[in-house]
């Protein structure tokens, strides 16, 4: 299964040429992970509160395919690559949404992104293990 979130880009995403500022496509992905959690039943900071776990970014990688552009129509896609004990790797994609010839909806990949995320205790500030109930929770968006 794959989680997908709407992303409408505004006038503050944008650079001077008009299209979308190379960073924001983190912030789109930093979106798209929380909101993941949520959909698994977690929440950030529910996590760190209740658990002392926050996920970290280790390493990011990010191939820029097309531009984006003032008012797209954007749909942000994470699911999980691989697991292990302390971290995860996610596969994130933008697309944009377009209109068919036919009237239906295309969906052009302008963004691909693979995430190292890594489960840290927020005491010590060390990696920890990922609790199996999360992990769990995750065995549904893998690829």
């Amino acid at each position: 299964m794959k989680h997908r979130i709407p992303i409408r880009v505004y006038y503050e995403d944008t650079d001077a040429g008009g299209v979308v500022y190379h960073a924001n496509f983190l912030k789109f992905a930093e979106r798209g992970r929380t909101e993941f959690l949520r959909a698994v039943g977690y929440e950030n900071l529910e996590l760190k509160k209740s658990k002392g776990l926050i996920f970290v970014v280790r390493h990011i990688s990010v191939d820029y395919l097309k531009p984006a552009f003032l008012d797209d129509s954007l749909i942000m896609q994470s699911t999980i690559e691989t697991m292990k004990n302390t971290s995860f790797t996610m596969h994130q994609a933008v697309f944009r949404e377009k209109r068919a010839e036919n009237g239906g909806v295309e969906a052009e990949l302008i963004c691909d992104m693979h995430v190292v995320l890594v489960c840290v205790e927020t005491e010590k500030i060390k990696p920890a293990r990922i609790p199996d109930e999360i992990k769990q929770a995750f065995i549904g968006y893998r690829e």
